[in-house]
């Protein structure tokens, strides 16, 4: 057994509205790519989560990708599902009562929604736990060197994942880190990670939108 896991920490299921992905299609792609870790981070969600955890023969992570009313924030080690629609202060209460860890997904990414305003970061940082740096759905590196400073100005650990809605994006960006049996542990080990990622091909952005749409006719 490797001292050291390669962990995944932003990915869909389809349990999201814009995935398709299902949990043994997911399991099996880790297997082949050597991914021995994830987070599970469905959008509003903890269902595909808590199912995976299940069954997956490797570590899970429970997590949800909360949009709250200035973005996105990702909880992590959650037991019970929260809401959307949800102020950023009041989200992170939520994670934070159930004992979960804070993260901020893709900062500074024009594309897409996430709680990465600067004046709203003074007011939340001291709550926040994790900054991702590396996003392999994020199309312009200019938001991961932002991304990297804001983890280095506050002093958070950081992480990186695939953010993969597509079986093909699973593991395009992962931390290899030391094994962890808790959240306490995790903390500690993303501390001394190393974030390895390649940039997804922009098409994936087509998996997604089709799915979403899929679903909202079928």
């Amino acid at each position: 057994m490797s001292h050291r896991i390669r962990a995944d920490l932003h990915l869909h299921t389809c349990y999201s509205m814009d995935c398709a992905m299902t949990l043994e299609q997911i399991i099996d792609r880790c297997l082949v790519v050597g991914i021995n870790c994830l987070a599970i981070t469905d959008h509003n969600t903890i269902e595909g989560a808590l199912r995976m955890r299940e069954i997956a023969p490797f570590k899970v992570i429970v997590g949800e990708e909360v949009l709250t009313t200035s973005g996105e924030i990702i909880g992590l080690f959650l037991n019970h599902h929260i809401p959307s629609g949800l102020s950023p202060e009041e989200t992170i209460s939520r994670i934070k009562s159930q004992g979960g860890l804070v993260c901020i997904p893709h900062p500074y990414d024009a594309m897409r929604l996430s709680a990465s305003r600067d004046s709203l970061f003074e007011s939340l940082m001291p709550q926040v736990d994790i900054v991702e740096v590396f996003n392999a759905r994020s199309l312009l590196p200019s938001s991961t060197d932002k991304a990297w400073q804001l983890a280095q100005k506050y002093g958070k650990p950081a992480s990186a994942g695939s953010d993969a809605h597509s079986p093909q994006e699973i593991g395009n960006a992962f931390v290899e880190m030391p094994h962890f049996d808790d959240k306490e542990g995790f903390i500690a080990s993303l501390e001394q990670g190393k974030i390895t990622g390649n940039r997804s091909n922009p098409t994936v952005h087509f998996h997604s939108t089709w799915a979403r749409l899929r679903k909202r006719l079928f």
